[in-house]
């Protein structure tokens, strides 16, 4: 009986953590919650939960519940080293040092499989970066391996998704060009998103796409069937997209716009706002 309910009651207390209300302020969150960020136990609601969470301690916490603990000291020393700790250079080097660590000892399946599915959002961006940034993969293979992430419930996992494979994406950009133009098709709306964030020319917090500024119309085939896309979330990517590429040719953008405006669709409409929002300022 004792035993019955103490499950119960600890199911239920679960239960009001998975969904609390995200605290507005860092100081705002509830140790109890905090120590399940920092345990891979939970994943982050807001940035709020982000910023408080302890990437270096829930590394620590993540290797010892897989036995890797000896992963640990390299990375942190990677991390104690950075002269800027943010989630971003901070998710990079850990990234970084889990690819290292992975093939030195040749385990990057097994980190992978245990990483890729993992409760916490930081520990699947983390995976997500061990393939970006590893360069013995090609561009097909890696943005197929990519793609679960691309489609993640955790807007995070998604972010950091395209922002890990934008480089290998601009280095092969015809043949990612053509990758993405058949995602864009996706009857996911996230990874229709992806499609067209990754490819933006100029993007936010990320290095820009020099020859996607220069033509554009490369990218053409991604633009036009994502031109009337009832996702919301898609439209404000397709729209930062022209913007973009408004800043460097106008002149094409415009012309774009002009075409797109016979469609006589709201969704085209609203991306065609947000898409000439510089050039009408």
């Amino acid at each position: 009986m004792y035993v019955g309910f103490f499950i119960f009651t600890n199911f239920n207390c679960m239960n009001s953590l998975l969904t609390r209300k995200p605290a507005r302020r860092i100081s705002e969150v509830p140790k109890d919650v905090l120590s399940l960020l920092n345990e891979g136990k939970m994943e982050t609601l807001n940035l709020v939960e982000a910023l408080a969470t302890n990437q270096v301690l829930l590394l620590k916490n993540v290797l010892s519940g897989i036995n890797r603990a000896e992963y640990f000291p390299v990375i942190c020393q990677s991390c104690d080293n950075l002269k800027s700790k943010t989630i971003m250079t901070l998710v990079t080097a850990i990234g970084k040092g889990l690819l290292a660590e992975a093939l030195r000892k040749k385990e990057m399946d097994f980190i992978l499989e245990k990483f890729s599915t993992h409760p916490n959002d930081f520990v699947r961006s983390w995976a997500v970066y061990m393939i970006g940034i590893n360069e013995n993969i090609k561009i097909e293979e890696k943005l197929k391996a990519v793609y679960p992430f691309a489609g993640d419930k955790h807007f995070g996992v998604r972010e950091m998704a395209w922002m890990a494979v934008r480089p290998s994406v601009a280095k092969e950009l015809k043949k990612s060009i053509k990758i993405l133009s058949r995602w864009s098709k996706d009857k996911n709306e996230n990874i229709r998103r992806f499609a067209s964030e990754v490819s933006r020319p100029r993007g936010v917090w990320c290095k820009h796409i020099d020859e996607l500024k220069e033509n554009p119309e490369l990218a053409i085939s991604i633009l036009e069937t994502l031109k009337a896309d009832q996702s919301k979330y898609v439209q404000n990517s397709v729209g930062n997209w022209l913007n973009d590429a408004s800043k460097s040719k106008p002149a094409w953008v415009k012309k774009i716009c002009k075409e797109w405006k016979k469609e006589k669709k709201k969704e085209t409409d609203y991306i065609i706002k947000k898409g000439l929002r510089s050039i009408n300022k």
